[in-house]
Parts: structure tokens; sequence; C-alpha cells
């Protein structure tokens, strides 16, 4: 058993991407989650639609939840986004969020790269799924890890 902890960010880097994620939902009834693996061993996008289900993120009223998922030693990542954002959004609605995404990570950015995608995701959301009054947080502002 290895008495070190895998840590993919630091308490400093991970605040940053919570308060990223807290900042963009006040402009949204959409819910943004953001998962950290190692490892992918399958294409990105389906571990994704997997964990999206495994974290209960259809649970939301307009089925507008958007899952950020990073395997951070393998260099993959995918953004998933529930039924309700795929019925009223272009197929090729988060390839301009992944390509900004991407140049921070190639800089070995992870922090920079995860903060501008959740704001990214945020302005998207905001187009189809604006702020309403009364909006309720549907799921936990949380990052969780593989």
């Amino acid at each position: 058993m290895s008495i070190f902890k895998w840590e993919p960010l630091t308490p400093d880097q991970e605040q940053r991407v919570l308060e990223a994620i807290a900042a963009a939902e006040l402009n949204t009834s959409g819910e943004i989650r953001v998962h950290i693996d190692k490892y992918c061993k399958t294409d990105p996008v389906f571990k994704a639609m997997n964990l999206f289900t495994h974290l209960k993120m259809e649970k939301t009223n307009y089925r507008n939840g958007v899952l950020l998922y990073v395997a951070k030693l393998e260099n993959k990542f995918a953004i998933v986004g529930d039924e309700g954002i795929n019925r009223v959004v272009p197929a090729d609605f988060w390839e301009s969020t992944k390509e900004l995404m991407k140049v921070s990570f190639s800089k070995g950015e992870i922090t920079e790269g995860l903060e501008q995608g959740v704001n990214e995701i945020g302005v998207q959301l905001k187009q189809y799924f604006p702020y309403e009054d009364g909006d309720i947080n549907e799921l936990p502002d949380t990052i969780s890890y593989g």
C-alpha cells in the first residue's frame, strides 16, 4: 500500500476551479461538475457519459447538467451535456470550449484550462438555460476524483 496520496490539484487550484463553477452557475440554471481521473482506458466521451450517470447528473429539472471529464495523466478530456442541452444545441456545441481548454492543457496549465472551460460552459449554458429567480443548486459544486 502506498503512503502517497494522488492529488491532481493542490487545495488552492481546487478552490480556483470551485470558484469558477460557482461563478458560472450564477448566470444559468445549468449545473456544472468536474471529474478528474488519473487514466482513461477507453474513449473519454464514453467514460464521461458513464460517470454522468454514476454522479446522478441527470437528476436536474431541465436535464441541463454538464460534466467536464479529465484523465490527467493521459491528457484526455471530454465535455458531455444532458439530454435537455443536447436537444437544443448544435452537434459541435462544445468544440470551441474544448479547443480553448486544449491550449492551456498543452502548456501543462490544468487549472487554467479547467477555469476557462468552466467559464465558457457557463457562457454557453446561459444562452439556452438562463438563470431563473428561485433557482436552486441541484448538484453539488464539487470536484470528484477517480
